[in-house]
Order: C-alpha cells, then structure tokens, then sequence
C-alpha cells in the first residue's frame, strides 16, 4: 500500500500520523486518519472526530476551521497529549490557520527529524524509529506568541 504525503498524514484534528507509533511500526501498519477506511485499524474508522459531520461531508479538511471554539472530544485529546507526549493538536490546528498546511508540514518534519540518523521521533515513545536513539521531545510550545494567538482564538 502507498504511504500518503506528508500534508495528506495531518489529520483533521492536527495530529501528525507521521510521527504516531501505528504509522511508523511495521506490524499492524496504520496508514494514517485520511487512508481509506478499508486500510486503516476499527479504532480509527470509528474515531468521532474524524467522523464529525464537517469532517466527514467534506465541508471541512480540519477541526477549528468552521468554529473558532473546539469541541469537548478535541480539548480532551489536546489535554491528554499535552500532558503525556509535550504535544499540542490545538497548537498544531493554530499554526495550520496561521501558516498553511505545506509550511506546516514542513516544520513538523524538522521538529520530529532525529538528529543522530535522520529517522522519525515516535511522538508516543520519544525514541527515533530507525535508530532507537533516546529524543528529547520537541517542545509542545512553538512560542509564547502562538500561546497568546491560541487563547484569543480558540479561547
């Protein structure tokens, strides 16, 4: 199965697939939240953000972009990965708005691009997928401005 590209594996909730520990092990290969259904594990085909109705008619390609305020599920998925992996969707959501998916994507490649081997940091593991290597965790802030943007946006 072809991998998708790199904005292709940004899902609607801001996640990077990319970086996630189902996409990036062999056995049991997640293809990321856009795939097709019929390649992808039950879990994700039942994900509730993925099957919001903007998302899923099409009327919207991200959370937050139809409404500024997001919605319980997103706040709790942001709370939980904030607090276990230093990784914000409601950061990544802003600087989509603010950048554009390419630059964003971009960006992410940077932050999650071991430094010893070029691999990818495992977001859930904090560990180099091709080399295994120990990584710091990019940092979940990308600053104190986007902070601020962040409150006065999604309040």
């Amino acid at each position: 199965m072809k991998r998708l590209n790199a904005t292709a594996l940004i899902a609607p909730c801001g996640m990077n697939c990319g970086i996630c520990m189902a996409y990036l092990r062999e056995k049991d290969h997640c293809p990321g939240c856009r795939a097709e259904p019929a390649f992808k594990p039950a879990s994700c085909v039942r994900c509730r953000i993925l099957n919001c109705d903007l998302i899923r008619t099409g009327r919207a390609r991200f959370c937050l972009e139809r409404d500024d305020k997001p919605c319980q599920r997103l706040k709790d998925l942001d709370k939980r990965y904030r607090t276990k992996y230093n990784m914000s969707m409601l950061e990544n959501l802003a600087a989509i708005r603010r950048s554009g998916i390419r630059k964003f994507a971009a960006e992410e490649k940077r932050r999650w691009t071991c430094r010893k081997c070029g691999g990818t940091i495992n977001v859930h593991r904090a560990v180099c997928s091709e080399c295994g290597e120990g990584a710091e965790k990019p940092s979940s802030t990308r600053s104190t401005q986007t902070q601020r943007q962040r409150r006065r946006s999604f309040g």
